[in-house]
């Protein structure tokens, strides 16, 4: 059983994790879209047209992969997790077919009518094509984040006689407490992934000299949007989602931060620190007293709950790649926000395009908001163990017993062989998307 678990959970690991790299990109990228094809339509300025159509064909790659990688992830609730799905379906199912239903056929119609329908469409419409392309890719992050919440946070919910969970009520899904800031702190993420990536694009024109005019604008763009983004993601929406976690998941906060005991008089905040597991304490870890409790209860002498105040089941069962996964990803925000400071300094002091060394730290960044992004989904579902609904199904619970670790593994083999293919294939196609240029060629 515990063979089962194991190679179920490194599966659907693998496979979200190979999957959310797209859906990250596409959309932060949808809103930068819109606001290029606002700015053509104020100015009439063709660059802007250009810069819209181009972003779009990044994205088209990125959505197109985004399906492949989603599908077979999807078949899993059915195959690896179907004691989850039959438990929770009459729930999960609501959301997940919303953003199949609703989300997905308005991202891809109208995905094809931005590509191929300017002419027929006129300006306008065109735009609102785009819009649309926004709005559907924002309301498929809203109806799967609806999804994780209610597993984080479960609301409005009812217990058969045979262990299905129904609803009792539609519209807790969309007022549960936990949704809002989660969502707003995934797109917020999103786009510094997005920003970072325009922003990358224009400095890798300017270094090669080329379509200088674009990476001039790329970059200008990227680094406002990114500055912007990068503060937001860790205020207010991170507070936000970090206060949800204290309230609701004392133990993955106490994990999370790691505080093996609870400290009387306020909680030092953990810069550096390895989890002492045999011991039950932080290594070599370097602490700024009380600012933990001011920042969690704007009180500098608040008690916050350590790991010795809960029982060893209702801690999160890998503590230290919860701990990792959070801290680094704290980090690396922090340097994104430094990043993007100085490069809006410089931005506004019209130095940035001539500093070298500026552009090539801004290009060759670009991976850590991914890893950035993808170690939030970390935190968030590593918190929430040993339960798949938080406090009231565990996830040994929810596995198909009839579905041997031998075929789990061989499938995972199989996808990741199949996914490094999809993987070269995408970066070929985007290389090849960014070398052409946003210029149209000429016949």
């Amino acid at each position: 059983m515990e063979d089962m678990l194991f190679y179920d959970r490194m599966q659907f690991a693998f496979t979200i994790t190979f999957h959310y790299i797209f859906p990250q990109l596409t959309m932060g990228l949808s809103l930068l879209i819109v606001y290029f094809k606002w700015k053509f339509l104020r100015s009439n300025i063709e660059k802007y047209n250009y810069a819209a159509k181009f972003l779009m064909k990044i994205f088209a790659v990125n959505f197109t992969m985004g399906v492949i990688t989603g599908i077979p992830m999807e078949f899993q609730f059915g195959t690896n997790w179907a004691k989850f799905s039959e438990l929770t379906g009459g729930i999960i199912g609501q959301t997940l077919a919303m953003e199949g239903l609703f989300s997905f056929f308005l991202e891809s119609s109208f995905l094809v009518l931005f590509i191929f329908g300017e002419k027929l469409l006129g300006q306008k419409l065109h735009f609102l094509a785009g819009f649309l392309v926004f709005l559907g890719s924002w309301a498929s992050g809203l109806f799967i984040i609806a999804t994780n919440a209610w597993m984080q946070h479960p609301v409005g919910y009812e217990i058969l006689d045979n262990g299905k969970f129904v609803l009792e009520n539609f519209s807790s899904l969309f007022k549960n407490p936990w949704l809002l800031p989660a969502f707003l702190h995934n797109q917020m993420a999103s786009l510094v992934t997005s920003s970072f990536v325009v922003a990358s694009i224009g400095a890798f024109y300017i270094l090669r000299n080329k379509n200088i005019e674009y990476g001039k604008l790329f970059l200008k763009t990227g680094v406002i949007f990114g500055f912007i983004a990068s503060v937001l993601v860790a205020f207010p929406t991170g507070d936000w989602n970090a206060k949800n976690v204290v309230k609701y998941q004392p133990s993955s906060f106490a994990a999370m931060e790691g505080i093996f005991h609870s400290e009387k008089g306020g909680a030092e905040i953990i810069l550096i620190g390895q989890p002492n597991m045999i011991e039950k304490k932080l290594d070599n870890k370097i602490a700024v007293p009380n600012i933990l409790s001011f920042l969690t209860y704007q009180n500098w002498n608040t008690e916050i709950a350590g790991m010795d105040q809960f029982k060893k089941e209702e801690l999160p069962n890998n503590i230290p790649m919860l701990y990792y996964s959070y801290h680094i990803m704290v980090g690396l925000g922090t340097i994104f926000i430094g990043v993007m400071t100085l490069s809006i300094f410089f931005l506004y002091r019209k130095k940035i395009y001539h500093i070298k060394s500026l552009l090539w730290f801004i290009m060759f960044l670009v991976p850590f908001p991914y890893i950035a992004n993808l170690l939030g989904w970390y935190v968030a579902e590593l918190g929430r163990q040993p339960y798949l609904v938080y406090g009231l199904l565990k996830t040994s619970e929810g596995i198909s017993p009839t579905v041997s670790s031998g075929n789990t593994l061989f499938t995972l083999l199989g996808f990741m062989g199949l996914y490094f293919l999809l993987g070269v294939l995408f970066l070929i196609l985007i290389g090849k998307t960014i070398n052409d240029g946003p210029e149209p060629k000429k016949i």
